[in-house]
């Protein structure tokens, strides 16, 4: 057996045991059981915690893989709009993008700045709008047309479709069953469009 043939191997292992604990993630959770097969993650300041009603941290922790999902999905698409514009436009590629949008991520970093806090990031397209990404790839299609080939439409029908669903995950909603089936097959249709 070669190293490609080992390698397969093991990429098939993993996957299949990815699914396995996914599936036995979603017993666990719809029949409220544990399974003993993790620690469960120890909560910070457990002591304030505990005063939120139980079903608001049975919804939480519910929620928490469809925000992980979401949240990795994310950070992926700005990585690769920085990464095609770069490519396509060099580093100066943020002139590229609309002036509406510019002044946005401007008056949100001012924003923040003002607050006090801790700076989220030294990259301006921390600061856009999930629409806005899908404003940004549109106005620049030529970067993106040969890494999305299934077109202007497909593309901004899946970031519709994304940004529609990330609205309850942002704003501490439960997601509805359907929403959550339509969140798998919108997240497969993401990857999809890069086929």
């Amino acid at each position: 057996m070669n190293n490609n043939e080992v390698l397969s191997k093991i990429k098939l292992f993993s996957l299949a045991n990815s699914l396995t604990e996914n599936e036995l993630d979603k017993i666990e959770s719809e029949f409220e059981i544990d399974l003993g097969r993790s620690e469960k993650k120890e909560i910070q300041h457990k002591s304030f915690y505990l005063q939120f009603s139980a079903e608001h941290r049975k919804e939480a922790s519910m929620m928490a893989i469809h925000y992980e999902v979401f949240y990795c999905l994310e950070k992926s698409i700005r990585r690769l709009v920085v990464e095609m514009m770069e490519e396509k436009y060099g580093f100066n590629w943020w002139d590229r993008v609309k002036e509406d949008i510019r002044k946005n991520v401007d008056d949100n970093i001012k924003k923040e700045e003002d607050s006090g806090f801790t700076i989220r990031s030294e990259s301006k397209i921390d600061y856009t709008t999930f629409g806005e990404l899908s404003q940004i790839v549109i106005g620049n299609w030529d970067a993106f047309e040969s890494l999305f080939k299934r077109g202007q439409r497909a593309f901004q029908k899946i970031m519709s479709n994304l940004n529609q669903l990330r609205g309850p995950i942002a704003h501490c909603c439960p997601l509805a069953d359907d929403e959550i089936v339509r969140l798998e097959l919108t997240v497969k249709d993401w990857f999809r469009l890069m086929e």
